[in-house]
């Protein structure tokens, strides 16, 4: 029975990840893309909001630190192993559709997070609330739909987001560290964190995505100068596959080519979270002139992540070609590090865990927010108890295949009730652009005030 309802929910996730929402998403970016007149163009622009003037008002945390956040909960261990296997079942094509998916991502991200600043609200202390459940409900007035995702999101936090991340903590470390120390160890700093709520996760994540991301890019950079003399050839092989109509399995369904779209594009989306719904929820937090001066600040977030994964790409590709490896489903990050001694696998080994650690504060904030959408704040404390206790399952129990694929399906589920939002209300959108970006007024102040609500203490 345990089986059955495993190998379901395994057909349910892939076709949701690997068709459905490839095209959902796809479709969305390429629209808010036109409709927007490429805002990834501004991104020079996005870059200079990241230190804005000082006497910002209206919310908790400053951009940068929201970003922060929004990158600790994109940036995980996906970005290393899932482009692994997107290039092993996709082949190195599938890295140049990641990064052509991300790119056109950053519209869909704009547009969500625009709106969640747009629709935020805020209770009698002064305690911000936002993202996709609050533009639903105020925007689109359907109460039922903001509810959905809520619900969706919660169950995505503590699956994708808390369990699955702690395994993987627990794992990497398995071989010199018992479980139940690295549960009983990160469950308590988890907790240590929480206590300082949303200002403690953002001064946590400010510390570490930067360090996870130099430890990273540091074990890429050692590699691809080691096989410097295969740079040029991966590059190559990469193009040469993303736009191949060679047969794989028979059919036009079995060309690379549309097998290397359907990996680069799938990881992409999962990657960035790019429509998800996930990021826009700290998004509102932030204390922003005006909805998209922080729109630009969020957009940039699958811009890194992109920038991540195809370097992960690269240095897989060059690797396993230095290697001698004419099949890329043959090779590994763990190999690719391994070329390079007991460096490289220390390197790896620290990246994964700081990915996953980061990904789980991120997420942890998501959940919470959602939960208070859901029953107000008085669940807030006994939802991070629960938070604290499931890292230490996280760590001891043995993979669950029903519970990752459950959250799996849960965080892409996610997207519908946010999408459906974000179309409906991209004429709010391109108004609030057009006034800001077109018209040259990114740093004037939004003096519309912030509604206070009655939020069931």
């Amino acid at each position: 029975m345990t089986e059955t309802i495993s190998t379901i929910l395994q057909c349910v996730r892939d076709f949701l990840w690997n068709y459905i929402l490839v095209f959902i998403l796809l479709g969305t970016h390429l629209y808010l893309t036109f409709q927007l007149r490429a805002p990834q163009r501004h991104l020079c622009k996005a870059l200079k909001c990241y230190f804005p003037k000082k006497g910002q008002s209206g919310g908790e945390i400053s951009q940068f630190s929201a970003l922060m956040v929004s990158l600790a909960s994109n940036v995980g261990v996906g970005n290393i192993t899932g482009v692994a296997v997107a290039v092993s079942m996709g082949g190195p094509g599938a890295i140049f559709w990641l990064i052509i998916t991300g790119f056109l991502g950053m519209s869909t991200r704009y547009a969500e997070s625009l709106l969640a600043i747009r629709y935020r609200v805020q209770d009698k202390d002064g305690n911000i609330s936002g993202g996709p459940m609050y533009a639903i409900e105020r925007g689109l007035n359907c109460k039922w739909l903001a509810v959905l995702f809520a619900v969706f999101t919660t169950i995505a936090a503590i699956g994708i987001g808390n369990l699955v991340q702690a395994n993987t903590v627990a794992q990497t470390l398995a071989s010199t560290v018992p479980p139940v120390v690295t549960g009983g160890v990160l469950a308590l700093l988890v907790a240590g964190v929480l206590l300082f709520g949303l200002n403690g996760i953002s001064r946590a994540c400010s510390a570490l995505v930067p360090t996870m991301a130099f430890m990273y890019l540091l074990g890429c950079g050692i590699l691809l100068g080691v096989n410097f003399s295969f740079i040029g050839q991966a590059v190559c092989l990469i193009f040469e596959q993303a736009f191949s109509f060679s047969s794989v399995t028979g059919g036009l369904l079995g060309s690379t080519i549309v097998i290397a779209m359907r990996e680069g594009s799938s990881r992409s989306l999962f990657a960035t979270e790019a429509g998800l719904g996930s990021a826009p929820i700290v998004s509102a937090a932030v204390k922003t002139d005006n909805p998209v001066q922080q729109a630009l600040v969020a957009y940039t977030a699958p811009f890194w992540t992109v920038l991540i994964c195809t370097l992960t790409g690269v240095t897989l590709t060059t690797s396993f070609l230095a290697a001698g490896h004419t099949d890329a489903s043959q090779f590994s990050m763990l190999d690719a590090f391994g070329t390079i001694g007991t460096i490289g696998s220390v390197l790896l080994t620290i990246s994964l865990v700081a990915f996953a650690v980061s990904t789980l504060l991120g997420w942890s904030y998501y959940g919470e927010k959602s939960l208070e959408f859901l029953g107000g704040r008085k669940l807030i404390s006994p939802y991070r108890a629960v938070w604290v206790v499931a890292v230490f399952v996280g760590c001891v129990i043995h993979e669950s295949k029903i519970v990752w694929n459950f959250s799996d399906i849960a965080n892409g589920l996610m997207a519908i009730p946010n999408l459906v939002c974000v179309i409906i209300l991209s004429g709010v959108i391109l108004k609030e652009t057009r006034y800001y970006l077109k018209d040259n007024n990114l740093y004037k102040k939004d003096e519309t005030p912030i509604p206070v609500i009655d939020k069931k203490n």
